[in-house]
């Protein structure tokens, strides 16, 4: 029989709600807005209570006092104390922990079907619990706990796996020690005997065997594969989100849209903001839009060593998605890069923990440096990195876009916060511990540094955690050899301390080469003198060759026609790589572990027009972060 009475048909609808959100209907929530969730929910594959509020179609407030009404029982509001013997971090995971106040009494902050399991348990249960919205308790976790927290975000890896941790990096005598040795095969190689023209050859060939890594990654196909069928909602995981944010007030607008306008669904993402104690700005630019559940804003407690990686350790505990990425302040992301990235992930075997994704300076037209930072990054991830995961070679990862299986995450006792480049230490742990990184075709638009003082901070950090990297592998090198094989060991150690060393030494083997070519006589007494004079041009010869080639291959595949007369600087911008590298020689002395801040937000120009300067507009955003995600295209469309 027809229904004719609209309020018949919305009793219909209204009757099959899911238990996590049905008690809502006596609690005088629109049927509509139920239905809606409860419709998003059977569409992304997740239970309604997580639609509901991700979705931003009801605040988390509202929904736990509800629930605490239905329950007959007391709602916290903040502040509320916990007992000091708390599990962390099982109190967060089951959304439970002991009240300080009434020590025999829970307060209960469950999540998704938790919340209907609550609700049939509930007249069993003596005492009642509290109810709490998660993040409530969660700020009361952390307070009550947020030095135990601060300390295993800094010392897990140390603790558990010890050989793994830079801490406490090499002294200053082992880098005496290094410097003294390098300083000996030097003037060794500079002597006119036999051993000295032996050793050299040796280097040479070295050498040569380093830069074959990227001479073929440049002469590697750049046919893509087809792009695969795209998972379709309901058969996607639930994927954390970590941003580390310090002082980047300028960019949050431009990043809460970004992240809001991701072709995901809401009920699967778990989105989290990492903050230090002391950034209020940051804090309250976040704080003037209200932000579905979705998006949570973790205060990092306060810890040394105050560093990115720190703050991804305090938050990987709770992560609740299967699948993990990181993404930078600045970043503005393809929206459709974390259901490729599942999709591959899905596709992949278990080994395959980690895709990187394709990092894309946007900023050219600021200068010549971001010029150069643009072709480099080109060379980097649009042929080196995709070249060496097709060979399962280690790779140095990017720091951001990327995706990791979280499980494979912590069991490598997540970053090494002390570590200022945790990116590359990760990537060569996954390699070590028998893992592998893929290739992620998706881009990620970033911002350079446009002045000479910025870019080196951020270069000598970078050095300076090559550094750490290095010392802290180089500990146990036969282990490293064993566990990597030859060929892998051999690309470790081009991608790690070879960036490092090339880098010192390159103004005095290009001024070397130059004048042995410009004021040279060109005679040589013996074949040997021949044979080697004939190899330090071979090395010289291909070491242009492999900063040229990348460079100019990235720039034809991204089609930047334009900066293609720019390659050919790149051995002049080699000479301020190597003045960071000398600088994070010096700082590893001075302040191993101090973190240099790259300012972001100061682009005066985008490419693709990703980094434009935003406005911080209440309404907008709070629209953006509300509305559904895009309709998907047609399934394998790119």
């Amino acid at each position: 029989m027809a229904l004719s009475d609209p309020a018949d048909r919305r009793s219909v609808r209204v009757a099959p709600l899911p238990p996590e959100i049905g008690f809502l209907a006596a609690e005088g929530i629109s049927p509509d807005i139920l239905t809606r969730a409860a419709d998003l929910a059977r569409h992304s594959g997740t239970d309604a209570a997580t639609a509901l509020l991700h979705a931003g179609l009801l605040s988390e407030e509202t929904f736990y006092r509800a629930l605490a009404r239905r329950l007959g029982t007391d709602f916290l509001t903040e502040p509320f104390a916990l007992r000091g013997d708390l599990r962390y971090p099982h109190c967060l995971t089951v959304g439970a922990a002991l009240l300080e106040a009434e020590p025999c009494r829970i307060v209960a902050a469950p999540r998704g079907l938790a919340v209907a399991r609550l609700i049939a348990a509930s007249e069993r249960l003596e005492p009642s619990p509290a109810i709490a919205t998660p993040t409530a308790l969660r700020r009361a976790v952390f307070s009550r706990h947020g030095a135990g927290i601060a300390e295993q975000a800094s010392e897990t890896l140390g603790r558990l796996h010890p050989g793994w941790s830079c801490r406490p990096g090499p002294r200053a005598v082992e880098l005496g020690c290094a410097g003294a040795l390098l300083a000996i095969l030097v003037l060794l190689l500079r002597l006119p005997t036999a051993v000295g023209f032996l050793l050299l050859a040796f280097v040479q060939a070295l050498m040569l065997t380093l830069l074959t890594f990227r001479l073929a990654a440049a002469g590697t196909g750049s046919a893509e594969a087809p792009p695969p069928l795209l998972l379709p909602d309901e058969a996607l995981p639930t994927y954390t989100v970590l941003v580390a944010l310090y002082r980047e007030a300028a960019v949050v607008p431009r990043l809460v849209r970004t992240l809001a306008r991701l072709d995901y669904p809401a009920a699967k993402l778990d989105i989290k903001f990492l903050l230090e104690a002391d950034d209020t700005e940051t804090a309250a630019i976040l704080h003037a839009v209200p932000l579905p559940p979705r998006f949570e804003v973790v205060i990092v407690p306060p810890g040394l060593p105050r560093t990115k990686p720190r703050a991804l350790n305090v938050a990987l505990p709770l992560a609740r998605g299967s699948h993990l990425v990181v993404y930078d302040a600045e970043d503005v992301i393809d929206p459709r890069q974390l259901r490729l990235a599942a999709t591959l992930f899905a596709k992949a075997p278990a080994s395959t923990a980690c895709l990187q994704g394709r990092l894309v300076i946007d900023n050219q037209a600021d200068g010549l440096l971001p010029r150069l930072f643009a072709i480099e990054y080109a060379a980097l991830f649009d042929v080196l990195a995709p070249a060496l995961a097709a060979w399962r070679m280690p790779i140095p990862l990017g720091g951001t876009s990327t995706h990791f299986r979280t499980p494979a995450l912590r069991s490598l006792c997540g970053w090494d916060a002390y570590n200022v480049t945790e990116d590359a230490d990760l990537g060569l742990r996954m390699a070590v511990a028998g893992y592998r990184v893929g290739d992620l075709p998706s881009t990620t638009f970033e911002e350079a540094p446009k002045h000479l003082r910025a870019w080196l901070r951020q270069r000598s950090r970078w050095m300076k955690g090559f550094l750490q990297t290095s010392f802290t592998h180089g500990r146990r090198p036969r282990e490293v050899w064993r566990r990597l094989g030859p060929a892998e060991s051999l690309c470790a150690l081009a991608f790690v301390p070879g960036t490092v060393v090339s880098a010192l030494f390159y103004p005095f083997m290009m001024v070397g080469s130059l004048s042995e070519l410009i004021l040279g006589d060109g005679s040589r007494e013996t074949m040997l003198e021949v044979t080697t004079c004939a190899g330090a041009w071979t090395v010289f010869g291909a070491g242009l060759a492999a900063i040229w080639l990348p460079g100019l291959v990235g720039c034809l595949r991204r089609g930047w026609h334009d900066l293609v007369p720019f390659v050919f600087l790149l051995p002049l911008y080699h000479l301020l790589v190597s003045l960071a590298a000398w600088l994070a020689v010096l700082e590893l002395l001075r302040a191993p572990h101090r973190w240099n801040k790259t300012e972001h937000g100061l682009a005066r120009s985008s490419r693709s027009g990703a980094l434009g300067r935003w406005r911080m507009e209440p309404a907008s955003v709070r629209a953006a972060c509300s509305a559904p995600p895009p309709s998907p295209k047609p399934a394998g469309s790119g």
